[in-house]
């Protein structure tokens, strides 16, 4: 048996290509979990409410400090002992957006605290209103300073939907590993597994690097 066949290579590329999809959806539904959950996360810590500060940094800092794995194998195993169930494919949704919010939420904040108090006392000068300070003033200032990071945790949390595959989501690597399984040709599956993933995540890390590039000199 050759160590690589192009023919079954090429024969079920195809196949690779529709679990890519799935990957990306995957990344994409998350990410905008992530974006907008890490955001409200900040912006509420940032009002600095005691109780519900604490209540935010103990749920931030329990996400953290805890494997993904275990907090996916949570939400579709023991989930529906208390009568919820979900679809591997919303899990992996919401196990990777909540994951990735608690990180970009400290993100934000870095990003809400390099913004210059004269801009906060200008907005209260003007008595402009609460909601009208933080979309008109403060977040138009502190997002684009974080825009790089959180493009890596983008690609981080691409990177790591292949740890959906114990539940069964048929991503790419969860498919290459079907398929080589069914003609124990595992070289060409895991190999082209492993390209698609440089294709796609080596290009938008040279795009975060140049974003972050652009905003350094501004």
């Amino acid at each position: 048996m050759p160590l690589w066949d192009w023919g079954y290579a090429l024969e079920k590329l195809p196949d690779l290509l529709r679990a890519l999809v799935t990957t990306i959806e995957i990344t994409l539904l998350a990410s905008v979990l992530a974006v907008v959950l890490g955001l409200l996360i900040a912006v509420v810590r940032q009002a600095r409410i005691p109780l519900v500060d604490r209540v935010l940094w103990a749920f931030v800092e329990f996400i953290r400090s805890t494997p993904l794995l275990v907090q996916i194998f949570f939400l579709y195993f023991v989930l529906p002992q208390f009568g919820i169930a979900l679809s591997a494919f919303v899990v992996g949704v919401l196990a990777l957006g909540v994951h990735y919010a608690t990180y970009m939420s400290e993100v934000y904040r870095a990003g809400i605290d390099a913004v210059p108090p004269g801009q906060w006392e200008a907005a209260t000068a003007l008595s402009l209103p609460r909601g009208r300070t933080w979309t008109g003033v403060i977040l138009p200032q502190a997002i684009p300073r974080v825009l790089p990071a959180l493009g890596n945790y983008v690609i981080s949390m691409f990177k790591e939907v292949p740890l959906l595959l114990p539940i069964g989501v048929i991503e790419v690597v969860n498919q290459a590993r079907e398929l080589g399984t069914q003609s124990f040709r595992f070289v060409e599956m895991y190999t082209i597994a492993g390209i698609l993933f440089l294709l796609l995540s080596y290009p938008a890390s040279i795009l975060v690097r140049r974003l972050e590039g652009r905003l350094a000199n501004i």
